[in-house]
């Protein structure tokens, strides 16, 4: 991974936290401030997207799991699985 975007809310001291540890770069997506009402926002669908599949597995429509561990075996499981179908 090279690259995150992340939308407004997460400016500021992450931008280069995200630069030091990870070796990321860290793109803000903002909305204009002239817009109204919908506007779709270049990346920030993708995101919201893959929410709305992982949100379709029953496992992950609650969270059950104890450690932060195994929320992200179950997510990778997820992924996988959507992934698979799309190359079938």
């Amino acid at each position: 991974m090279q690259t995150v975007w992340a939308d407004g809310a997460y400016a500021g001291k992450l931008i280069q936290w995200t630069k030091n540890n990870c070796q990321w770069e860290l793109v803000i997506v903002k909305r204009l401030k002239d817009a109204q009402g919908f506007k779709l926002l270049p990346k920030r669908w993708v995101v919201e997207r893959t929410f709305g599949l992982i949100g379709r597995y029953r496992l992950l429509g609650k969270e059950y799991e104890a450690t932060l561990e195994s929320s992200e075996e179950d997510i990778q499981i997820a992924m996988i699985n959507l992934m698979s179908r799309r190359l079938a």
